[in-house]
């Protein structure tokens, strides 16, 4: 693609904005919501709540060997997998130029053998057949909310031809939004009832977990085993967030 051509598909997205305050440093499209937020001394660390409760597949995958993920945005997510997950692959998909522009901004590396940022249209690298993915995450939101391309039934359907026997879908999603109780029968439909909702701790937020492999219960997990290949920092961090989803997933296997 010439230089032209990339100016006009630039002109297609709404620049985002970076806030500092000293302390930490956040990407917006909107000043009423936040995409990501990155602490300046602690840049690798997941600073929202949210992002946390996503690492909940390590309960079911503690080394995936890859990692697809559907928006970049600040990086949390993706920076924090390639530095603690070192035995695993990612492939991250970002569909506007305008922010993989600042990954030097939230120190998002630059792309290797292990690491790679791709800019494409989550939903349509999809439906084009992609290499088999251990967990896909999705957290791709614009300055509208989420994009219809990325909760349709054809993009759950889609994602779970995506995953590997033993692969596992998280989705973040607005617990708020009209149409969250629909997005979640969707993944569940897509998954034969194989998913999970977790609130995530402040509430605006969920988290859903889904499985293309055995059911997602709670007799599966080894939190130890699940934080094995963390860091010390990482591990404290991840422990009770962990604990807490795996205690909010009993339901799916009738209490236990």
């Amino acid at each position: 693609m010439n230089a032209a051509a990339d100016d006009f598909q630039s002109l297609q997205y709404v620049k985002p904005f970076v806030r500092e305050d000293g302390a930490s440093k956040s990407l917006h499209f909107t000043l009423g919501e936040l995409q990501s937020r990155m602490l300046v001394h602690q840049p690798s660390r997941l600073d929202v709540d949210y992002t946390r409760t996503m690492m909940g597949f390590l309960l079911f995958h503690p080394a995936p060997a890859h990692i697809g993920m559907i928006g970049l945005g600040g990086g949390s997510l993706a920076k924090f997998c390639h530095r603690q997950l070192r035995a695993s692959r990612m492939t991250v998909l970002e569909i506007n130029p305008h922010v993989i522009a600042l990954r030097r901004e939230f120190h998002v590396p630059d792309d290797d053998e292990r690491f790679t940022v791709i800019a494409a249209d989550g939903a349509r690298y999809l439906q084009a057949g992609t290499p088999r993915f251990d967990v896909l995450l999705v957290d791709g939101f614009d300055h509208e909310g989420q994009p219809a391309a990325l909760c349709s039934q054809r993009f759950y359907d889609d994602c779970f031809a995506a995953l590997g026997d033993k692969g596992v879908l998280v989705v973040n999603l607005h617990s708020d939004h009209p149409d969250y109780p629909l997005l979640v029968g969707r993944i569940s439909r897509s998954f034969s009832g194989n998913a999970v909702e977790v609130m995530a701790a402040e509430k605006s937020n969920a988290v859903v977990f889904a499985s293309r492999g055995p059911a997602l219960s709670p007799r599966r997990v080894n939190l130890t085993q699940s934080l094995s290949g963390l860091d010390e920092a990482a591990r404290v961090q991840l422990k009770p967030e962990l604990a807490r989803v795996a205690w909010e997933m009993k339901d799916l296997a009738g209490g236990g």
